[in-house]
């Protein structure tokens, strides 16, 4: 178990005179509860020093933080302080109590005489109370050499209560080079393989301004896919990455590591610590009687892989086999109990790799990605089966992972053309990942004929916005033109809704005010 989570400490350890700021990588917040929140930062006077220690000596340092009701700090809410050691990066993750619910509050950090920047965050509604509307984007695959964090600029402009991040929030993989006509020095290239690697990936991320504001704007709820540690990475096997790291007890070694980078950089409570290999990301969370959403975790109790890597299509009858799961059973049966009790009016699953069916070949054949929820269809099944036995209103998955914007409708059985819509799925693009990007390319194409399912497909770079209350759903799929330069304005290139009791997407004619005029979505 590591030690020094930034447990609140009645000695007090003085900050170094600092040469330079601290604070250089923000401040965060998240996993909001009605009562509280956890906050972030990390001290890091040089965030990118080779060793991955940001600049920092090897003492502890006790970091104040205050809440207040005020972004002026008059009228002081909580007072507390955390203290930051060598072991965790110098990061703390105090979990703040005792606050009012469904409220907005502001907050901020001290180290000696330096005060971080001011973060806004907000508690949740108490389960069960009438909640009118919620209001949350959702984002992934942020490649830093791709391109400009743009979409983020937007995002901390938005009216949200929260952000989801569902996964690649860094990318572990080598890097021949920056963005364009930018240098990358040799070490921040490598693939991250280890501790000082993974917290130079997250460091370089946060050293970006747009995603700093982001964070400083919203609570968020975050969770990983593969490339927090290894492309294609599940249970304790490794992916793609170096050959060398195959090997079980360095692939274990390796993703002790990134996970522990995951939980120092992130706003996540101290049940999230990892114990050496294995780390506890599946969560759920509730916002009065208007929704819960559970944060599971596709990667870490999944079953090996069907027919190899690569794609395979019917002729793999691996992908069906009951045995099979892409959430290990623990996990499918705490989230098929958490539906069957809540009473809230909407339960959304943040999920990593997409759920709804994904043929990519437009003839008779079929052709499925190994690294979905189409090489497990028991678990599919399962899931979506039992909503409908159940009688489980307003399922809605969020989704990242593809790179792209799909809606579409999700069925229990897709071998049984009689099988019902029960549900819908969302699946966001990329903030960078894939560069500039395109409306609608050959694999969009591909899809919108072989799956009747898919409403929508677009290929440009961005996020999701959603608006939902007791009778609507509303997701806007929100993208700029360009991340290889930054600068770009955003648009909502389509919008669909989904109606309370009537499962399944439809979409929207709207006018954007303000939008760079993206066409209208396709009916």
């Amino acid at each position: 178990m590591l030690v020094g989570a930034s447990a609140a400490s009645s000695a007090r350890f003085r900050a170094p005179r600092w040469l330079g700021n601290p604070f250089t990588l923000g401040v965060a917040s998240g996993d909001p509860l009605p009562d509280g929140v956890v906050l972030w930062t990390r001290l890091a006077p040089d965030p990118l020093a080779p060793d991955g220690l940001g600049g920092m000596a090897q003492h502890p340092v006790t970091v104040d933080y205050e809440v207040a009701h005020d972004d002026q700090f008059r009228d002081v809410a909580a007072r507390g302080s955390a203290l930051a050691t060598r072991e965790l990066a110098h990061t703390v993750h105090p979990e703040v109590g005792g606050l009012e619910p469904n409220r907005w509050y502001f907050y901020r950090f001290r180290a000696g005489s330096a005060i971080s920047p001011v973060g806004r965050t907000r508690t949740a509604p108490p389960s069960g109370q009438p909640t009118a509307r919620m209001r949350f984007a959702f984002a992934s695959c942020q490649s830093w050499p791709s391109g400009y964090y743009t979409a983020y600029e937007h995002m901390s402009a938005e009216d949200l209560d929260l952000v989801v991040h569902l996964g690649d929030y860094i990318y572990e993989r080598g890097w021949n080079r920056g963005r364009a006509g930018m240098s990358v020095e040799p070490y921040l290239a490598a693939e991250a393989v280890d501790l000082p690697g993974y917290r130079l990936r997250y460091a370089q991320a946060k050293a970006e301004q747009p995603l700093r504001a982001a964070h400083a704007a919203f609570p968020w709820l975050v969770t990983m896919d593969d490339h927090e540690i290894d492309n294609n990475w599940f249970a304790d096997h490794p992916g793609l990455g170096l050959d060398i790291y195959r090997i079980p007890a360095l692939f274990r070694r390796r993703k002790a590591a990134a996970f522990q980078a995951m939980y120092e950089h992130q706003p996540l409570r101290i049940a999230a610590l990892p114990s050496g290999s294995t780390m506890r990301i599946h969560r759920r969370y509730t916002f009065g009687d208007l929704a819960d959403i559970t944060m599971l975790d596709t990667r870490q109790y999944r079953t090996g892989g069907a027919c190899g890597n690569g794609n395979i299509g019917d002729d793999c009858p691996g992908r069906l086999s009951p045995d099979r799961s892409i959430l290990g059973a623990p996990q499918r049966d705490w989230l098929l109990d958490g539906l069957t009790r809540s009473t809230a009016r909407w339960q959304i699953l943040g999920n990593q790799v997409a759920m709804a069916k994904s043929d990519y070949d437009p003839g008779p054949g079929t052709n499925f990605g190994t690294d979905a929820w189409d090489a497990y269809v028991a678990d599919r099944n399962t899931i979506l089966g039992t909503a409908a036995d159940r009688d489980i209103h307003n399922l809605v998955v969020i989704t990242g992972d593809r790179h792209h914007n799909y809606a579409a409708d999700l069925r229990p059985d897709y071998a049984t053309s009689e099988s019902p819509v029960v549900a819908a799925e969302f699946t966001g693009t990329s903030i960078t990942t894939g560069g500039d990007g395109t409306d609608v390319n050959l694999t969009g194409r591909n899809l919108l004929v072989a799956n009747p399912d898919m409403k929508f497909f677009n290929s440009q770079r961005g996020y999701v916005r959603v608006q939902l209350d007791h009778s609507l759903w509303r997701t806007d799929f929100r993208v700029v033109p360009y991340v290889r330069r930054p600068g770009a304005a955003i648009h909502t290139r389509a919008s669909f809704v989904v109606q309370d009791r009537i499962p399944g997407v439809t979409a929207v004619d709207h006018a954007d005010p303000g939008s760079a005029g993206g066409p209208p979505a396709p009916r």
